[in-house]
């Protein structure tokens, strides 16, 4: 079995998804309880992700003009800072989850993303 199994394709789908995910889930989920941060972070975040998707050479974007392993960089540097916010901010409780959470999720997905 193949460890890297998951194709642009499929990263593709999953970006837009937590794209759409970093902006709905603060306000779902009742984030900003240590700081209104924890949610305009993350909806930034969100846009951000679609804004990067819109621009990576895969099936699903527009423009393809970054390069996937660049996309895949970006998304470590995303993982990173998310496993900072937390302590740069002072976050707590479910703002601070959250976030280390959502890097989790980063790191696995990109440690598992084939290259083109």
């Amino acid at each position: 079995m193949k460890l890297r199994f998951i194709t642009p394709t499929l990263h593709g789908v999953a970006d837009y998804t937590a794209g759409l995910g970093l902006v709905v889930a603060p306000f779902l989920l009742g984030l900003g309880k240590t700081s209104q941060v924890a949610i305009w972070f993350s909806v930034i975040s969100g846009l951000a992700v679609f804004a990067a998707s819109l621009l990576t050479d895969y099936k699903l974007s527009l423009l393809k003009a970054i390069p996937f392993q660049g996309h895949l960089a970006i998304d470590l540097l995303v993982a990173v800072t998310f496993m900072i916010v937390p302590f740069a901010f002072d976050f707590s409780g479910l703002d601070a989850i959250y976030y280390w959470f959502n890097a989790t999720v980063v790191f696995l997905v990109v440690s598992l993303s084939a290259s083109k």
